[in-house]
């Protein structure tokens, strides 16, 4: 497993590049031809990206 985020900054560019994902997802989906899995699936990244939150909030800073 790769190594903990602890710095503010590096944590903020995590969770802009994991929105950019969602976002780019998001934007990819047809309205008339989706799924219920993709609807699922956006609700996972959803989820994910909250539980992510949470890590971050809870660790503590490398900032001084």
């Amino acid at each position: 497993m790769g190594k903990s985020i602890t710095d503010k900054e590096q944590q903020v560019q995590y969770m802009k590049q994991r929105l950019n994902i969602f976002l780019e997802v998001l934007d990819a989906i047809e309205p008339e031809s989706t799924e219920l899995e993709d609807i699922d699936r956006l609700i996972a990244m959803v989820d994910e990206l909250e539980d992510k939150m949470q890590q971050f909030n809870s660790r503590p800073s490398d900032e001084k």
